[in-house]
């Protein structure tokens, strides 16, 4: 039964990043792959602080969105690849930039979606 949980999340965050992809943005910076990480990120740290604070969270609930819907959401191969290619063409300080960027607001975005859970709950 978990598996059809993981399944179910993982499709829905699937969706959810290809339609982000669709946004139409001309630039040469990754910038809808960083906004779905850094969302992502937001929402598993929204994940685990609602579960942290309830404390009765469903392990259901957990694996739905914790692992499916952010799982089939993000996007660290996705990263790796736009982040390789840049320094590939040489476009070394975007790609600097990139990788900064991406870890640490994720890191923040953590955070952010834990002390949401903490004034929602």
């Amino acid at each position: 039964m978990n598996f059809l949980f993981v399944a179910l999340g993982g499709a829905i965050g699937a969706l959810a990043r290809y339609a982000i992809s669709l946004i139409p943005v001309r630039t040469g910076f990754p910038v809808l792959t960083l906004i779905t990480n850094i969302l992502g990120a937001i929402l598993i740290g929204f994940v685990v602080g609602v579960s942290v604070r309830k404390g009765n969270a469903s392990s259901n609930s957990v694996l739905f969105w914790k692992t499916g819907v952010c799982g089939g959401f993000t996007t660290f191969s996705t990263f790796s690849l736009e982040a390789y290619k840049l320094f590939e063409n040489h476009a070394y300080v975007m790609g600097g930039l990139y990788v900064g960027c991406s870890v640490g607001f994720c890191i923040l975005g953590i955070l952010l979606g834990e002390k949401i859970a903490a004034i929602l709950g």
